[in-house]
């Protein structure tokens, strides 16, 4: 019997394409929780977006259900330990992705040092009536050259971050819950605790996946080690505490904060909005790019399958998942 499998959001064409060749699909976009709770007990496997939260009073009702493959690095949506105790496998994606957000980030860094997105507003606006105004106004403008880049997070994203700072003529420095020794090699990236790597850096970029673990790594108690420094977020909203952000900015401590994130999404209103100088601000798009969303469906595509294979993936989420459920008993391909 083929699996059948649900699609959450629109996926693009070519790797559902692939998956139909494999599974019965359904694609049923964006299902609120209570309607995923009523259909999620005839499937085998699901593929989600950052935008299909699977909570655990869904999984509760998953019977067959052996695959959540998620199509993005971050896996927050997903009750992970629910779904581990209940012996399904939970995937993610990186590869064209990491490289997206990489370029992203090193985009958020020198338009937040460089003041691009204030410029742009100030030159709509009318404002531009001499260089003099510009000249004597925009003096607090710094490049990202000769800078030290702190990085938290060492993943597939802070490594293709590291490269491009690198690029850029900046020292590299970073924290990750294990050091990782390539990345030292290619580009003389320094290891150092977390709190040395904020009290020495110019700039900290925030790579870290959201867990217990991370939650407000970045608090007020943290931030009186940025003075004076930039900050930029492009990895999960709960990593920051944005009262004590915005709190550092008005004080004047914090220089800038570039963020592609936020603790509660969507945002149409935030005190972050008043600071146009000392900010960019941008609605969780980094991954967004014609080349990393194909990317990221195949890949989708490709973890759901391998499980299904009654193989292992290299990106699965949860491992522990394999004592409870052994990849044999979700063979069905």
């Amino acid at each position: 019997m083929r699996p059948r499998v649900a699609v959450l959001f629109k996926m693009k064409s070519k790797p559902l394409e692939e998956l139909k060749k494999y599974a019965d699909v359904d694609v049923v976009l964006y299902p609120s929780v209570d309607e995923l709770k009523e259909m999620i007990g005839k499937y085998d496997g699901l593929i989600v977006s950052p935008l299909n939260p699977v909570p655990g009073e869904v999984i509760e009702k998953a019977e067959r259900l052996k695959v959540i493959s998620c199509h993005s690095a971050g896996y927050d949506h997903v009750d992970v330990k629910k779904a581990t105790e209940r012996g399904i496998y939970v995937t993610k994606v990186s590869g064209w992705l990491s490289e997206a957000v990489a370029e992203f980030a090193v985009g958020l860094t020198i338009a937040l040092l460089r003041k691009i997105a204030y410029a742009d507003k100030f030159i709509r606006s009318g404002k531009w009536d001499s260089h003099k105004t510009v000249w004597s106004g925009f003096k607090e403008i710094e490049t990202v050259y000769g800078k030290k880049v702190g990085i938290l997070g060492m993943g597939a994203i802070g490594k293709a971050i590291a490269k491009r700072m690198k690029a850029m003529g900046t020292e590299i420095l970073y924290w990750s819950r294990s050091r990782k020794h390539d990345i030292e090699r290619e580009v003389g990236a320094v290891y150092m605790p977390l709190d040395d790597v904020l009290r020495e850096s110019d700039i900290i970029i925030l790579a870290l996946p959201a867990t217990p673990e991370t939650y407000h790594v970045i608090n007020e108690e943290r931030l009186k080690l940025l003075e004076g420094k930039y900050l930029v977020n492009i990895g999960r909203g709960t990593l920051v505490d944005e009262n004590a952000v915005t709190k550092a900015i008005e004080e004047g401590k914090l220089k800038g904060y570039a963020t592609d994130v936020f603790e509660k999404e969507p945002v149409q209103e935030h005190e972050l909005f008043e600071y146009e100088w000392e900010t960019i601000l941008t609605p969780h798009y980094a991954g967004l790019s014609k080349e990393a969303m194909e990317d990221m469906g195949f890949q989708a595509v490709k973890n759901l399958l391998s499980v299904l294979r009654g193989e292992v993936p290299d990106t699965l989420v949860n491992r522990e998942v394999l004592k409870i459920r052994p990849p044999e008993e979700v063979k069905m391909l």
